[in-house]
C-alpha cells in the first residue's frame, strides 16, 4: 500500500496527516510552528512518521499548505521588485497603477511601471494598435534591475493576444530568464483589481520558489522520495511548477484546507465549518463539498484584487487568544501568544491568561495542567467562555445564506473552546482527526481549472458558449495536473451584464479532477 502525506502550516501549529491510497486517514499529529517555518514542517513530518510507524519508502505523494505568501505580503518582506506594463493607452492613463496601495507595500514592490498603447473592448475588438518601440524603451530602462515583470491589458480575459505578444517582445529584449506574470491567467475582468493581483503574483516569484524548494528539501532530508503538490485557495492542488508560476494562489489555502478536510472527515457536503486554531477561528461554508467562493473583491495585504478566494470570516479567537482584564471588564483578544503558547500560557507555567487556560479550568482540555490555573475562578472562566461563544455564534450567523438552523462541522485544535449547543446550529459534528483537518485537506488529491470571462451570446448562442467555457475550465484542470478521464465541471455561474450590448454575460466555470500520476 502507498500513502500520501499532508502538511499545513498555521500561525501556532504545523499539522501533518497520513492518508492511505483510498484516502482514509491513517494518522495525524500537531507540532509547533517555528519562526523559520521550515523547522516546524520538518518536525511535524518526522513526528508523524515516528508515531505512525509508516515506512518512508511508502510515502508516494506529499502535499503542503502554507502561509508563506500571505506572510510575505502582510509583513512586506522577501518580495521581488516588479516592473509593470499596462496595455491600455490612451484610455486608462487617467488612473495610474498602484492606486490606493499601502505606501509601505508599494515601496517594497514597485520598480518601474508604464502604460502602453493597446487594449480591447468587452467583445474582443481592439481599442488601439500596440507599438513595439514602447516595449523596447521599457525594457531598456529595467534591463539591469529586475527579473520579475507583470503585464495586464484592458479586457485581456476576453482576448489575451496582446498580453502574449508583449510577453514575447519582453523575452526577445531581456532573455528567457525573466519571470512574467500575465493578468488573464490570474484574475477576473476588472482591470485595476486584476493588475493588482498580477503585480502581487510577480512580487512573490522568489517566495514561490522558496515554498517549493523548502518543502522538497525537508522531505529529502528525511529520506522521503515523494511527488510533491501544493494547496491553492480553491480547495485543490497544484504542481510545484505551477506553484512557482502562480504563488499568489497559495494565499488563503489554510482555511480552505480545513473546509475540504471537514467535508472529507464528516462526509457532509453542505454545512458551516468552524476551524478553531491557536491564533484565529476561521468560518467557511461547504457547498457541494467545496468551499464557497467569495463574490466580493479580495483584499490581500490592503490591496484590492479579484482572483479567486474562499468566502472565509476570520476572527481573533483561538487557543492562544489573550484574556485581558480592563476597567470595563473582561476583553477577549484579538491578540494571541501564537506559537509561544507553550512558554507564555499559564497552563504551561507562563504568566499570560489565555483562552486555553479558561478551557482547562472548565475541564474541557489539558486535564493534567489544572494545577496551573487554580488562580482563575470558576465564575470568571464561565464568564469568559460565554463571551467567546457569543462572539462565535454572531460570526456563524453572518456566514449563513438562509434562515433557520444549519449543521456545523467543528475542526481545529482549539475546538474545546466551543459549546456543544449553539444558537442557530442544528447539530455540531466533530469528526475523528478534527484537530488536523487542515492537513487532511492538504492531502486530498484533486486539481482544478477555472474560467472567468465575459462572453457575448449573440454570435454562437447561450448553449454553445457555455459548453465552450466548460471545455476551457476542463483544459485548465488538465494543464494543472488532472487526469483527463476524471475531470468534471462542478460549478458554472452566469451573470447577465445589462450595461453591455450583444446579450453579454460574465461566465464562471470550474472543473476538478483527480491527480494525473
Amino acid at each position: 500500500m502507498k500513502f500520501r502525506l499532508g502538511v499545513d502550516v498555521g500561525g501556532t501549529n504545523t499539522d501533518a496527516a497520513i492518508l492511505d491510497d483510498e484516502l482514509n486517514v491513517v494518522y495525524t499529529v500537531k507540532a509547533h510552528t517555528t519562526k523559520d517555518v521550515q523547522t516546524g514542517i520538518f518536525n511535524a513530518i518526522e513526528k508523524v512518521l515516528v508515531e505512525s510507524k509508516i515506512e518512508k519508502s511508502k510515502i508516494q505523494y506529499a502535499m503542503l499548505g502554507t502561509t508563506k505568501s500571505t506572510n510575505a505580503i502582510v509583513e512586506r518582506k522577501d518580495l521581488d521588485k516588479v516592473a509593470y506594463i499596462r496595455i491600455g493607452k490612451p484610455g486608462t492613463v487617467g488612473i495610474p497603477p498602484y492606486m490606493e496601495w499601502p505606501t509601505e507595500l508599494k515601496e517594497a514592490i514597485e520598480l518601474h511601471s508604464e502604460i502602453i498603447h493597446g487594449g480591447y473592448e468587452f467583445d474582443g475588438r481592439q481599442l488601439a494598435e500596440m507599438k513595439r518601440e514602447e516595449v523596447d524603451q521599457f525594457c531598456q530602462i529595467i534591463k539591469d534591475e529586475t527579473t520579475s515583470i507583470a503585464i495586464a491589458g484592458v479586457f485581456s480575459p476576453v482576448n489575451s493576444e496582446q498580453e502574449l505578444q508583449v510577453a514575447k517582445w519582453v523575452r526577445e529584449d531581456l532573455g528567457s530568464q525573466v519571470d512574467i506574470t500575465l493578468s488573464h491567467q490570474i484574475g477576473g475582468v476588472g482591470l485595476l483589481e486584476r493588475e493588482n493581483a498580477s503585480i502581487l503574483n510577480a512580487a512573490l516569484m522568489t517566495v514561490g520558489q522558496q515554498i517549493v524548494d523548502g518543502f522538497e528539501k525537508a522531505l529529502k532530508s528525511l529520506g522521503i522520495n515523494a511527488i510533491t503538490f501544493f494547496s491553492q485557495n480553491d480547495g485543490t492542488l497544484m504542481t510545484g511548477e505551477f506553484t512557482k508560476k502562480y504563488p499568489i494562489f497559495t494565499i488563503g489555502c489554510g482555511p480552505t484546507n480545513s473546509i475540504r478536510g471537514a467535508y472529507h472527515l464528516s462526509g457532509i457536503k453542505d454545512a458551516l465549518v468552524l476551524d478553531v486554531g491557536g491564533t484565529t477561528s476561521d468560518i467557511g461554508v461547504l457547498v457541494n463539498s467545496f468551499p464557497r467562493q467569495s463574490v466580493l473583491s479580495a483584499r490581500v495585504g490592503g490591496v484590492e484584487t479579484n482572483f479567486r478566494m474562499p468566502d472565509v470570516l476570520s476572527i481573533g479567537i483561538g487557543g492562544g487568544t489573550i484574556v485581558h482584564q480592563t476597567g470595563k471588564g473582561v476583553k477577549i483578544g484579538p491578540d494571541s501568544v501564537g506559537y509561544e503558547i507553550v512558554h507564555q500560557a499559564k497552563l504551561f507555567g507562563g504568566e499570560i491568561e489565555t483562552a486555553s487556560d479558561i478551557a482547562t479550568k472548565l475541564g474541557r482540555a489539558f486535564e493534567d495542567k489544572k494545577e496551573f490555573v487554580q488562580d482563575i475562578s470558576q465564575k470568571r472562566a464561565q464568564q469568559v467562555s460565554k463571551l467567546i461563544n457569543q462572539k462565535i455564534t454572531e460570526s456563524l450567523d453572518q456566514m449563513k445564506t438562509r434562515n433557520g438552523d444549519v449543521p456545523l462541522i467543528l475542526t481545529g485544535g482549539g475546538s474545546f473552546l466551543i459549546d456543544e449547543n449553539l444558537k442557530g446550529i442544528s447539530k455540531v459534528y466533530q469528526p475523528s482527526h478534527y484537530d488536523a483537518a487542515n492537513a487532511v485537506g492538504a492531502a486530498l488529491g484533486q486539481v482544478s481549472g477555472e474560467v472567468n470571462k465575459i462572453f457575448s451570446f449573440a454570435k454562437n448562442g447561450r448553449t454553445k458558449t457555455l459548453e465552450f467555457a466548460k471545455r476551457q475550465a476542463i483544459e485548465q484542470a488538465i494543464s494543472a495536473g488532472a487526469n483527463p478521464d476524471s475531470v468534471e465541471v462542478i460549478d458554472i455561474d452566469v451573470v447577465p451584464l445589462a450595461y453591455l450590448p450583444g446579450d453579454s454575460a460574465q461566465v464562471k466555470a470550474k472543473a476538478v479532477g483527480n491527480l494525473d500520476l
